[in-house]
């Protein structure tokens, strides 16, 4: 299962410590200007090594182009390219080739396939989320032409809050701080406690939340399409992903029918809702409102002190993980979950214009 999408078809390959990682982006529209300097933007916000509180592996993270454009114009063929691998240090992971890691996909994978990557998780690894970037970056080119915008940004980092309160937040700033969160007292603190945690060896979890602005009334089906299901999908199917709500979500299970049910209203002819705690989907269909919600990532599974697991051998053992890790995943999943949203959108885009039109 490497392939995503119903049109919009994005196929992975790759593995963390391998030559290279890549991908084939099939269904993509023709006649849309390739965008290489904001390619590249997307691509520094997800690369390791940006900053203090990130891992201190350094890719370039540069996207090669093997088909699919000629003279910087998408041809409606599929859309191949690679991303090259190039400061890998395999040996940081000599010691965990018999190794099952708390927590990691290490035993799961060998038990299912009866063989397994132990270089940085092979497959499995966080790296081939840069093959998901590089194709979001390519779908956002799309949603823009169409004015609608992915907005992401870092809201919880432990038990450290964003406020929810807009006029206390300024989303212009998120690209302004290391954490990517919106509110310059509250990234401050988080910054501060990630990086206390790098330098104990240890990690840290929290929400990243986006915004969708600008989609059409009507993406989605009531049923085995619903856009809120396919967006679902895309968040779990990220790397240290535990959760995903949208509209009220979790956060209002208190609240009553009355309360959260978002009353309809005519203005000038054009139907609105007073509220949106629906996050802009009905019944799995977009219905123009903003659309919002919230992905839960656990703490990074590798941290540097002695853990007690199972060797290959099936012995009791006590291991130090080497190599090089985040000591939390959030400021760099940003636009990992932008990209994704990116790729959901943009296929309900493709996939209504392909039954109803």
């Amino acid at each position: 299962m490497n392939t995503f999408g119903h049109v919009l078809r994005l196929t992975s390959f790759g593995e963390s410590h391998g030559t290279a990682i890549g991908g084939i982006l099939d269904g993509f529209p023709p006649g849309i200007t390739i965008d290489v300097d904001f390619l590249s933007r997307e691509m520094w916000r997800r690369k390791p090594g940006q900053s203090n509180i990130t891992t201190d592996r350094n890719e370039s993270d540069g996207v090669e182009f093997l088909s699919g454009i000629f003279e910087g114009v998408s041809t409606g063929a599929p859309i191949a390219f690679t991303i090259k691998n190039k400061d890998v240090k395999s040996g940081d992971y000599d010691s965990l080739r018999h190794v099952f890691r708390p927590s990691h996909a290490d035993y799961t994978y060998s038990q299912k396939y009866g063989i397994r990557d132990h270089r940085g998780g092979g497959r499995s690894s966080a790296r081939e989320t840069a093959v998901r970037v590089a194709a979001g970056a390519l779908a956002k080119m799309v949603l823009r032409e169409k004015g609608i915008q992915i907005i992401g940004y870092v809201s919880q980092v432990g038990n450290i809050i964003c406020p929810k309160n807009e006029a206390e937040t300024d989303l212009s700033m998120i690209e302004s701080n290391a954490v990517r969160c919106p509110h310059a007292a509250t990234a401050m603190e988080m910054e501060k406690y990630i990086s206390r945690l790098k330098d104990e060896g240890n990690s840290i979890g929290g929400t990243v939340s986006t915004i969708i602005k600008g989609c059409p009334i009507g993406l989605g089906a009531p049923v085995y399409a619903k856009l809120h299901a396919d967006l679902g999908a895309a968040m779990l199917g990220i790397n240290a992903v535990k959760g995903f709500d949208y509209g009220s979500g979790f956060g209002d299970l208190g609240k009553t029918g009355q309360e959260l049910n978002d009353a309809f209203q005519s203005i000038e002819q054009k139907i609105t809702t007073k509220t949106n705690h629906s996050g802009g989907i009905q019944g799995g269909i977009s219905n123009g409102n903003d659309i919002y919600f919230r992905v839960a990532f656990k703490p990074v599974a590798t941290i540097k002190s002695e853990q007690s697991s199972v060797n290959d051998g099936g012995e009791n053992i006590i291991f130090r993980p080497d190599g090089r890790h985040d000591p939390c995943v959030l400021p760099r999943a940003v636009p990992i979950v932008e990209a994704m949203a990116a790729l959901v959108i943009l296929d309900h885009l493709l996939l209504s214009k392909t039954l109803y039109v």
